[in-house]
This record gives structure tokens, C-alpha cells and sequence, in this order.
């Protein structure tokens, strides 16, 4: 790792962990969290969940998993350029996906509303709720028992409510303190990599076409450019090199707005980023601008697709069933899951039990939810 400037998180300054441990030999306090986020159930779940296209839609589109991997690997470069702690980036990267049910958005959508009398639900929040107590692979505590600073990098957002019954972890919500510079790298990298692999796996789905993403700025610019140097590329490399290149671009300007921030607010330390009246980590108002233009592009040809928009129909619908089947009847969970829902249950009531649940159908991956939904209304499938 490259020298650490004096506005990064160090390991020395680290509010340690939950759990009380040793130091880890041969390695930092954030590598040990990376490790162990890698090493995590949860984690290996993300090969089969959703990005945008449902698992068992094609081999070649980007899953969960491989997001996360592109997002950590952004977020590297870039922590690596302004001197922030590229492990800390990496961890937070890593883990920031882990509590996002099976389908993508549209499955938190229909478990929040199916959870709506209980509190919500919302994948952020079970992202730290897994590293903190659904993980079981220690013998001395639940959970993956992270670093604060990961953990804190982890919660990208959260209310008021739900803040106040966080304790430590909540406090920046409650004092409206900025993220951590590295947890603000990773928010960028997350979106670089998903709005560009986005229009790479638009365009590869037939959903968009190039036609259409050369009214978007960013991609014509570069479109342009690859075409002029390499008039007889193919369309699949052609594409490949334009989205590497708008990567490239956002990359480069990110970084130069935000060292321009750094420079004019010369933060001498990581809670002097924290204590800024807005975030830190910032695009230059023109690059602002065409990321909108992108976004807006996906949302309206990609995302609001009529091939997406029925996928994300059906997933309702079996995220919806499921979670009404089991509160009806807990004897159809697992045997393990139906006792915690029982005791729950009885300690606590249907709000216990709702989140017991919830836990269950956000731990799957896309084809178990389809499976168990098979299971419990195909009338073939007996068990």
C-alpha cells in the first residue's frame, strides 16, 4: 500500500472492533476485514444474485459478485491516487452489496413492502445487520465482527429512526457528518462501475443498441474517438474499448476534482473530511452533467425495459409469496429458521418473526427464491 496521506484512515486511528481481538499477524486491521468479508457466506451468495439481469438469463452478465469486484478494484486505483487507505476502500467496496436480496431492486422493493409494518427493509442496512450478526463462522461472537471505519463505510445512507438504534455506528447520521474519504471513494466506484457495465450488458442484451447510447455524451465522445482510430473494429471490441474509456474518463476527472477539493480544504486528518458541510468526493460540474445524461439513459431504455420491467414483475411477485406463506405458516421454513421464527415469535411477536423472515428470503440467491417458490405452489414439485 502507498504512503498514506494525513486526511486517510489509518489502521493506528481505528476505532477497533465490537469484539475485542489480538492484532492479526502479517497483515492490517482493514486486509483482515477484506479477508474475512471474502471468506463470508454472504459473500460466495453474490455469484447468483441479480445486478440487472436475473442468473439464469446468461452466463456472460455481471452478477452481484462480479460487482462488487469491479467496484473494489476502482475504488483501489483511486483511493491509491489521492493517498487514502486503499484496504479500507477495498473492504468497504467489497461488502457494500452483501444484504441486497435475490432480482436486484425489484426484490428490495417488494420485501420493503412487504416488511412495511415492521420497519422496512432496506439492503444497506442488512448489509451491516449480516457483518454484525448473521454471519455464524466464530466461536466467540455472531457476525464478522469488522473494524468501525468498515462498518460505518458500509451504511451509504440511513434514517434518523433507524440511526438512533445504532449506537456508534449511527452517529454520523444523527451529527449530519459527512462519510469517511474512503467510504466516499467507494460510493463513486460503485457507481462507475455499474452505470458503464450497465450500458456494456445493455448493449450485449439487445436492450440498447449503439444507436441510442450515441445521444449520451460520455458514450459518443468516446465512440467517436475509437471509431476514428480503429474505423474497422468490431462492433463487441468496439464496445469494449468505448466503455473502458468512459471508465477512464470518469476515473481521471474524478480524481482531479476531488485532489482540487483536497487541495482548498487541506484536511489535516480523516475527521476534518467528516466535519465538511458537503461531501468531499466530487465530479467536476461537467462530468456531473453527462453522468446524469447517462443515468437518465438506463433509466428510461434499460431499467424501465419491457423484458426488465416483466422480470422485475415476476420477482415481486415471487419475493411477495413467499414472505406471505411463511408468516401464514412457519412450518414451510427450513427447520433451523422455523424455530428462530417461533422463538422470536414468541419473545417478541409478529414483528420478530416478520424480520426472521426477512433475513431468510434476503439470503437467497435468485434461483432458490425461484426454487423454494416452485416448491411451496407447483403443485408438482412435492418437495
Amino acid at each position: 500500500m502507498s504512503e498514506l496521506a494525513p486526511y486517510a484512515t489509518s489502521n493506528a486511528s481505528s476505532r477497533g472492533r465490537r469484539h475485542p481481538e489480538a492484532p492479526p499477524n502479517n497483515r492490517s486491521e482493514f486486509q483482515r476485514d477484506r479477508d474475512r468479508i471474502v471468506h463470508s457466506a454472504a459473500f460466495r451468495r453474490l455469484e447468483y444474485k441479480t445486478q440487472v439481469f436475473v442468473n439464469h438469463e446468461g452466463d456472460m452478465f455481471r452478477t452481484r459478485l462480479t460487482h462488487s469486484l469491479e467496484v473494489a478494484q476502482i475504488g483501489r486505483t483511486i483511493a491509491r491516487a489521492l493517498q487514502a487507505n486503499e484496504e479500507l476502500t477495498e473492504a468497504i467496496s467489497l461488502a457494500h452489496d452483501l444484504g441486497h436480496t435475490p432480482f436486484g431492486h425489484a426484490g428490495q422493493d417488494a420485501l420493503n413492502d412487504c416488511m412495511r409494518d415492521y420497519g422496512g427493509f432496506e439492503h444497506n442496512l442488512q448489509s451491516l445487520r449480516i457483518v454484525d450478526h448473521l454471519e455464524e463462522k466464530y466461536a466467540e461472537f455472531n457476525g464478522l465482527n469488522l473494524t468501525f471505519e468498515t462498518r460505518e463505510g458500509i451504511l451509504k445512507h440511513c434514517s434518523v429512526k433507524n440511526a438512533q438504534q445504532l449506537g456508534d455506528i449511527g452517529e454520523r447520521f444523527l451529527k449530519k457528518q459527512q462519510p469517511g474519504l474512503e467510504a466516499q471513494i467507494a460510493n463513486f466506484a460503485d457507481e462507475i462501475a455499474y452505470n458503464n457495465h450497465d450500458v456494456d450488458d445493455g448493449l450485449r442484451a439487445g436492450l440498447l443498441s449503439i444507436e441510442q447510447m450515441r445521444e449520451v455524451d460520455l458514450f459518443n465522445q468516446q465512440y467517436e474517438e475509437v471509431m476514428q482510430q480503429y474505423p474497422a473494429i468490431s462492433e463487441r471490441r468496439a464496445i469494449h474499448e468505448i466503455i473502458r474509456r468512459m471508465i477512464n474518463r470518469q476515473i481521471t476527472d474524478f480524481l482531479a476534482a476531488t485532489s482540487a477539493q483536497i487541495k482548498s480544504v487541506n484536511p489535516a486528518c480523516a475527521d476534518d473530511i467528516k466535519q465538511l458541510p458537503a461531501p468531499i468526493a466530487v465530479y467536476s460540474d461537467e462530468m456531473q452533467g453527462k453522468t446524469r445524461q447517462l443515468k437518465k439513459t438506463l433509466r428510461t431504455s434499460l431499467y424501465q425495459h419491457y423484458r426488465v420491467h416483466r422480470m422485475s414483475t415476476k420477482a415481486k411477485l415471487v419475493i411477495k409469496s413467499l414472505f406471505q406463506a411463511f408468516m401464514d405458516d412457519i412450518r414451510l421454513l427450513p427447520t433451523d429458521t422455523c424455530k428462530n421464527a417461533s422463538i422470536e415469535y414468541n419473545a417478541s411477536g409478529d414483528g420478530a418473526r416478520a424480520v426472521v423472515i426477512a433475513d431468510y428470503i434476503a439470503g437467497m440467491t435468485d434461483r432458490y427464491a425461484i426454487r423454494e417458490y416452485e416448491r411451496i405452489f407447483d403443485p408438482i414439485k412435492l418437495t
